[in-house]
């Protein structure tokens, strides 16, 4: 088992595998709108975490589902970091998880059963700490390995935390901090050592159990989650969907400390040029930002940190209930005013 490296039988890995924003938007432009069906409250419109549909006047269920291939070797791990990637889009939308579905795509000629059982067994450990079961799920036999959940949550019709229903004068909260595809991406190549690794799998496997609470908070508009995109991808979503403009203050932000030389080295997945370029002219930069700091902002984050948008009078209770929580890297890391839905970054 020890023998093969999960990340050298996929071309990517993580949140970095995700298809980037511009095309996507290009894939799904031809898709018909859920207007149809008024029970519907969330749906692809503003791209947010998941779908939300009201069941009765006080239980909506969330739907969502996230998959990937291997961002680390120790099959464990893999299972680990992808279930709590797909559950934390339940918490983005201010949810309680209910259960989940396993969704297993294996090199079963490649792939030693017992690593799959590492996987599976990963995946299942975190649902446990979440308090939900794993019900099903579907498998196939596939070139690569692929690893993920459908996750279902519950949340009150009123209290569901979109991303496009933050306002002007909103204060900006970042939950975890950033660098995960850059430590991924060092990872591979054998540049990180065994404290990066730990910086790594402990951002990565921490559950955003916050949004829960959250979601009682009138104070917090929107709510989000920072993964494949990466900040400035994410922002952008909440930008777009608010009509609002954002400013960022880049030596604020959270970083992951074992992150940050190697950024400064070029060192990441593709997927930050991928974003980069998906942003367009919609992000701009002083131009004192440094390129390193640029590329933390667009790296592909894989079960990043929940994006809040708070009204400034309640920012300090929502600090405080993110670090009692456990997130003790949440911070203030801007904010949103009137204007164009663009992101200004300065120092």
């Amino acid at each position: 088992m020890n023998d093969i490296r999960l990340t050298q039988l996929s071309h990517g890995g993580g949140c970095g595998c995700k298809i980037a924003p511009a095309m996507l938007a290009d894939i799904l432009k031809t898709m018909p709108q859920a207007a149809l069906f008024p029970n519907l409250l969330v749906g692809t419109e503003t791209a947010d975490d998941a779908a939300v549909y009201r069941l009765n006047d006080e239980q909506a269920l969330i739907a969502t589902t996230d998959f990937f291939m291997p961002i680390v070797d120790d099959p464990f791990d893999f299972g680990r970091i992808a279930a709590t990637n797909a559950i934390s889009d339940i918490y983005a939308m201010g949810g309680t998880p209910i259960l989940a579905l396993a969704i297993v795509g294996m090199p079963i000629n490649t792939l030693p059963i017992e690593s799959i059982q590492k996987i599976l067994e990963g995946g299942a450990s975190v649902c446990a700490a979440a308090g939900i079961p794993i019900a099903g799920g579907h498998s196939i036999d596939s070139p690569e390995p692929i690893y993920g959940l459908v996750a279902l949550g519950l949340v009150h019709p009123d209290k569901v935390k979109r991303n496009s229903s933050a306002q002007a004068g909103d204060v900006l909260i970042l939950g975890k901090p950033l660098g995960v595809g850059i430590l991924g991406s060092a990872m591979k190549k054998g540049l990180l050592d065994a404290d990066g690794y730990q910086q790594l799998i402990h951002t990565t496997t921490q559950l955003n159990k916050v949004g829960t609470e959250l979601s009682s908070l009138t104070e917090v508009h929107a709510l989000t989650d920072v993964t494949g995109f990466g900040l400035l991808g994410h922002l952008l979503e909440v930008c777009r969907g608010a009509q609002l403009s954002a400013r960022i203050e880049a030596s604020r932000l959270p970083l992951l400390p074992a992150a940050i030389g190697f950024a400064q080295q070029e060192i990441g997945p593709g997927a930050i040029n991928r974003n980069l370029v998906s942003c367009g002219g919609d992000v701009m930069f002083d131009t004192q930002v440094p390129d390193w700091q640029r590329r933390m902002m667009a790296d592909a984050q894989t079960s990043g940190g929940l994006l809040a948008a708070v009204a400034p009078e309640s920012v300090d209770a929502v600090l405080a209930l993110f670090q009692q929580s456990g997130f003790d890297a949440a911070c203030v890391i801007g904010r949103l005013e009137a204007g164009l839905p663009r992101i200004h970054v300065g120092v």
